[in-house]
């Protein structure tokens, strides 16, 4: 009988070392979903600060191509100036040329 009692015991004491493995376990796995749910928002916040810095960086992108294409149409505007300039000098030369010509003639049928 006490053969059957110490089995009975040995066998209450498996069971309950069981159990406590079992809750070790279940506290082991709540513990590593929680360490994995932090790494997920560290994760997550590391994404949104890469976010917001792209968002930067194509900001900085615009302003600077704004500038460069401003900078681009006053070149083109004072080449256009510069240009319209030289047409009106060729243009004077052209009436200087046609009046000399126009002279020219004239002295030469007198």
């Amino acid at each position: 009988m006490n053969a059957k009692i110490a089995l009975a015991a040995a066998l209450a004491a498996l069971v309950m070392a069981g159990c406590a493995k079992k809750e070790e376990a279940v506290e082991a796995t709540q513990e590593a979903a929680a360490d994995a749910a932090a790494a997920a928002g560290q994760a997550a916040d590391a994404a949104a600060d890469a976010a917001a810095a792209a968002g930067e960086a194509a900001g900085d992108a615009a302003v600077a191509a704004g500038d460069v294409a401003a900078d681009a149409a006053a070149a083109a505007g004072e080449a256009a100036g510069d240009a319209a300039a030289a047409a009106g000098d060729a243009a004077a030369a052209a009436g200087e040329a046609a009046q000399d010509a126009g002279q020219a003639v004239q002295e030469a049928t007198k």
